[in-house]
């Protein structure tokens, strides 16, 4: 652990917090101003082509983690985060000038590559918090819990920045006051994150450590897969050439597989992993993807067929941050005292129950019913679910690949928002092929994530059945070896009796 003094480790864990506030909040922007954007490029109502306004960024984001959390490990946690807060700030100003093109292509594009900033920062903030404390510390614990907290609020800032300008203003001045705040963050990496916790000498010498060739085969693999599912949203999947990219990515995806397990610096150190880091991910992909099916629909449902304006439905998510905030630094304490399977079960309880309350709701039932529950509920479920997957790898991944372990939450996490909406499209589109029933498609939307969240709840309490048995097990084991040791000093002591 290196020593810092209070204040300037109360400002780098600001720092670091802010760095997934920010990231949340470009995916707010976007998708509290769909229509104000639709229309800018002539697609109002095309619910296909707005889809990818959010999935293209989350697309890049969950895809380009991967490789940075190794850059990191490489060229050093503080470089690469002073690279991607320059990039973020860049491609928010280029992502709002798009607007003069009225391409919608053209966005989705600056949109995917504004993504790559985010990607840069998130696994190397993660990785300064990793070395900074000591394996499974309680303080270690909070602070990623804290990490997490402010991910409901920054999303909810991103949904008040689109919505205000959207709504009263120009949208493209809410991407151009995140690009401010980027540099704002840029300068204060500079002065406040240490050294120490960064550098990596001989740059020359570990470069062959970049793994180049796995990178290439994980990057276009997952590109290709998920822009499939989520361009059948709008072409659906008669058109031939959409499944030929899904075949060709599944293919690079398995040849990824296949050089990981050979090569001497791989991106993913299977090693590393245990049967309890890799259902905590299993557990991790389904929640958020389920997750971002109730956050992106919510919106479309509450202004579409609720008529809500978007000044509204950000004011109805407001409770996300209290919630959002209790729950995950309650995570760091419970983690301590259950374990990881205790926290993944508890969390997709959560959003399953937060689903079913969106996905049963009335058109016009109060919004203080089923909803606002929903908006109380579903945090304690991805507010616990992504500083539980992150602690638990962290812990299982030695000092030197702290940004490797780090990337593979965070691509999964952020590659499951993205993908689950491609799933999405495709239910959505079977229900509404016409665009006559709008409600039908949204309730299919949510009984995806449902289904998604069960389908992680079944894998999480199994998770947990088999640690409370084994746990009795060793209990009564050492009961065993107590009451046996306590025998022999009984019989050792008698025959010592004259």
């Amino acid at each position: 652990m290196t020593s810092l003094s209070p204040l300037r480790e109360y400002l780098l864990i600001a720092i670091l917090s802010t760095t997934q506030a920010l990231q949340e909040a470009s995916l707010g922007i976007v998708i509290a101003a769909l229509h104000p954007i639709g229309e800018s490029f002539g697609v109002p109502d095309d619910s296909g082509q707005q889809s990818w306004f959010a999935a293209s960024y989350a697309l890049t984001v969950g895809t380009f983690i991967l490789p940075a959390g190794r850059w990191g490990d490489v060229y050093g946690y503080k470089t690469m985060l002073l690279i991607g807060w320059a990039w973020f700030a860049v491609w928010s100003v280029v992502t709002g000038v798009s607007v003069l093109s009225k391409e919608v292509i053209f966005f989705d594009v600056c949109r995917a590559l504004q993504g790559i900033g985010p990607a840069l920062i998130i696994p190397n903030a993660v990785a300064i918090i990793g070395r900074m404390y000591p394996e499974e510390s309680l303080r270690k614990n909070i602070v990623f819990g804290l990490y997490g907290s402010l991910a409901p609020a920054g999303f909810v800032f991103g949904c008040l920045l689109g919505s205000l300008f959207g709504q009263l203003s120009w949208w493209p001045w809410a991407f151009w006051t995140l690009s401010f705040l980027c540099l704002l963050m840029a300068v204060a990496t500079i002065f406040v994150v240490p050294a120490s916790l960064s550098s990596r000498p001989d740059r020359h010498i570990h470069a062959a450590e970049l793994d180049l060739i796995g990178t290439a085969l994980s990057v276009t693999g997952l590109i290709l897969v998920n822009f499939a599912w989520n361009q059948a949203y709008v072409v659906g999947w008669a058109v031939p050439y959409n499944g030929a990219l899904l075949g060709v990515g599944v293919l690079l995806l398995v040849a990824f597989g296949w050089w990981e397990s050979r090569a001497e610096h791989p991106l993913i150190p299977a090693k590393y992993f245990n049967v309890e880091a890799t259902l905590t991910l299993v557990v991790l992909c389904v929640g958020f993807a389920s997750f971002g099916l109730w956050n992106f629909y919510y919106f479309r449902f509450s202004q579409d067929v609720r008529g809500y304006s978007p000044l509204a439905v950000t004011a109805q998510n407001v409770p996300i941050i209290p919630s959002g905030a209790l729950a995950a630094v309650c995570t760091g304490y419970l983690l301590n005292r259950f374990g990881a399977s205790f926290v993944l079960t508890y969390a997709m309880i959560a959003i399953a129950i937060g689903s079913i309350l969106l996905a049963t709701a009335p058109v016009d039932e109060t919004y203080w019913a089923r909803t606002f529950v929903s908006m109380i509920v579903v945090p304690w479920g991805v507010d616990a679910t992504f500083p539980a997957s992150t602690i638990l790898l962290a812990n299982a991944f030695p000092q030197k690949y702290q940004g490797s372990a780090a990337s593979i939450v965070n691509t999964l996490a952020n590659y499951s928002i993205s993908l689950g909406l491609g799933f999405a499209g495709t239910v959505e589109r079977n229900l509404n092929p016409d665009g006559t029933m709008l409600l039908k498609g949204y309730r299919g939307a949510f009984y995806l994530g449902i289904g998604l969240a069960v389908l992680g709840l079944v894998i999480a309490a199994s998770f947990w059945v088999s640690d409370l048995v084994n746990a009795k097990g060793r209990a009564k084991k050492d009961s065993s070896t107590e009451s046996g040791s306590e025998k022999g000093q009984v019989i050792g002591s008698a025959e010592g009796c004259p």
